[in-house]
């Protein structure tokens, strides 16, 4: 039997990464996607490798240093993602993982699971028990001009995408109808069309503006109101013509089982940095089978192909690329499809491309 790899040291980087381009949403604006790249040295010569999407950039530092603490905690003991996981949610107990925690522990999960597949020389699928199998991305857009962008949805669907979501939410009801009705225009009626409100609405109003959409032939509206109203999400889930997605702002499987046990959705998309890394995946996806719910990905490109192949409800993966800027090989896209690759998650930096992107 093969030894299990051991912990050595942690490295944690920060970087501002550009993005192929700039996501504007109804809570703001993403113009370069700030990452914390984390590196997990191993006694046999194996570096686990993942990052940590922070979503502002005042979060980069915190995140780091609570990284960089835990790395005495961890060095020394077996490249076990399930354990590890275990023993630091014991030591958050009081303080709870939410949030910055949550985020740096799910983080180290996955860079632990990349290093046991490294050790192994195989993809992180099949140590799950899977294949790598191709599945199905939407192009992921932000707020879009239906005139200015057009050429950039165009492409999307020359590239092979059959689904596309956009944002919308940030004027009023008479506007979103309009961008999504002349985006429906430009994408054919045979493309799959998403739209994500990002949080933006009452259920009453989210209610209302549905109901002016219901005849756009969308695949899911999602988060319509505040992630943690639940019953605000069945509320909307009860009077919509369409498929309510949430999942996104799930801190781990728990909040996964409350959203359902509230009927807050009719479909779920995890995100891999808050539901607990791949470990917290294989949780949230028993939940989902069990609630036969069809399950999408938050982010996170490369290690939610891996996630999705094993799961028995996976529905699509969201392509929307956070890291590629700092890839040594961006994940690749065949036909609208992403499928995963290895040894580990497959990924490797572009030690040039980080040093340039580095914020100290």
């Amino acid at each position: 039997m093969t030894t299990p790899p051991t912990i050595r040291s942690l490295r944690a980087r920060s970087v501002l990464a550009p993005m192929p381009r700039p996501l504007r949403t109804a809570s703001g604006a993403i113009p370069a996607a700030p990452l914390v790249l984390i590196d997990v040295q191993t006694d046999q010569d194996v570096v686990g490798r993942a990052y940590v999407f922070c979503y502002t950039p005042l979060m980069l530092k915190p995140v780091s240093a609570i990284l960089k603490e835990i790395e005495g905690l961890i060095a020394g003991k077996p490249v076990a993602p399930a354990d590890r996981f275990h023993d630091l949610s014991r030591t958050f107990r009081l303080l709870g993982r939410q949030g910055l925690v949550g985020m740096a522990l799910s983080g180290l999960d996955m860079a632990l699971w990349d290093a046991l597949g490294r050790a192994a020389d195989r993809p992180v699928v099949e140590l799950l028990g899977g294949t790598a199998t191709p599945i199905p991305a939407y192009d992921s857009f932000g707020l879009v001009d239906p005139v200015a962008d057009r050429a950039m949805l165009e492409q999307s669907i020359g590239a092979g995408f059959r689904a596309i979501k956009i944002k919308i939410g940030e004027g009023g009801a008479a506007e979103d109808a309009a961008m999504v009705r002349a985006v429906r225009d430009i994408i054919g009626a045979d493309i799959q069309l998403m739209v994500d409100l990002n949080q933006s609405q009452s259920a009453t109003d989210a209610i209302r503006r549905i109901d002016r959409l219901a005849d756009c032939d969308l695949t899911w509206v999602e988060e319509p109101v505040a992630a943690e109203d639940l019953e605000g999400h069945a509320r909307v889930r009860a009077a919509s013509p369409v498929p309510i997605q949430t999942g996104e702002n799930w801190w781990f499987p728990s909040d996964m089982a409350r959203a359902i046990a509230a009927g807050a959705c009719d479909m779920a998309m995890p995100d891999l940095i808050k539901i607990g890394g791949i470990t917290g995946w294989l949780r949230a996806m028993a939940l989902a089978e069990a609630a036969s719910l069809p399950l999408s990905s938050h982010l996170f490109i490369e290690a939610s192909a891996h996630v999705l192949a094993v799961s028995p409800t996976c529905h699509f993966l969201e392509h929307l690329d956070m890291a590629g800027a700092v890839m040594a090989e961006p994940a690749p896209l065949a036909g609208g499809m992403i499928t995963a690759r290895g040894p580990g998650l497959g990924m490797a930096w572009n030690e040039d491309a980080v040093a340039r992107f580095l914020v100290a």
